[in-house]
């Protein structure tokens, strides 16, 4: 199924997540997987080129793109690209809250944020959320009642995100096990990628070593057999003089 003729410059609602994930709808995994990594590569271009063009928009208009294309990921199944728009959205309220405070991120938005990177393994970016989540928490505004939690909550928020932090830089680090298994990973793909192209190429001349040794018996054959022919016509011609070509 085809979805190059997709268009976002439409309204970007409910409406539009719905044919979205009709176009989901295969009877086939094959199928699927191709519609998804279709949408996927649409998604990515039309979001960088819609967020772009509302650059001159309202904080609450470019939120309402943002929380479009961040379910329009997720329904997709692009957890990175998901993670990341939602990570933009929580950096621009807490950026415009100064002014605007209804904008202003709960501790309990920062808490889930980190949670989900962290299961999605996106460390990188769970580290970098918890030190601006933490940075948040030391302003005033945070402890106003009406919060998400209260006062007495915040510390024990404060504890789980310093140590999702702590893991998170732990796990980004050069010497860290998933690092380490990354580049692992990396090498051994890399090393195996090698070998297939070296393994290929021993094929490639061992069937025409194994061709050419064809071509040799078969050549040693017809002329061994070109030869029994010449010894039988010899003789043949020996015992019957009158055969003889004159």
């Amino acid at each position: 199924m085809s979805v190059i003729g997709l268009s976002f410059d439409r309204v970007l609602g409910d409406e539009t997540l719905r044919f979205l994930e009709s176009l989901l709808v295969s009877k086939d995994v094959k199928s699927f997987i191709e519609v998804r990594s279709s949408l996927t590569q649409l998604l990515r271009s039309e979001s960088l080129r819609v967020i772009h063009s509302i650059a001159s928009k309202t904080v609450h208009e470019k939120l309402l793109v943002l929380e479009f294309f961040v379910r329009a990921f997720a329904l997709v199944g692009d957890l990175e690209s998901c993670l990341a728009l939602r990570y933009e959205a929580l950096l621009m309220r807490e950026l415009k809250s100064a002014s605007c405070k209804w904008l202003q991120v709960s501790p309990v938005e920062w808490l889930n944020f980190v949670e989900d990177a962290v299961h999605n393994g996106s460390h990188a970016v769970a580290k970098k959320a918890c030190e601006n989540a933490l940075s948040c928490f030391g302003n005033d505004d945070v402890l106003k009642p009406g919060r998400d939690v209260v006062s007495e909550n915040l510390k024990a928020i404060t504890r789980e995100i310093t140590r999702i932090r702590n893991c998170a830089m732990t796990s980004v680090a050069p010497g860290s096990v998933q690092v380490q298994a990354a580049k692992y990973l990396k090498r051994k793909t890399t090393e195996r990628q090698k070998s297939d192209f070296l393994y290929k190429e021993e094929c490639c001349l061992a069937t025409i070593s194994f061709r050419n040794g064809i071509k040799k018996q078969n050549m040693r054959k017809l002329y061994e057999h070109q030869s029994h022919l010449q010894i039988n016509n010899d003789q043949l011609y020996g015992r019957h003089p009158n055969l003889r070509l004159k």
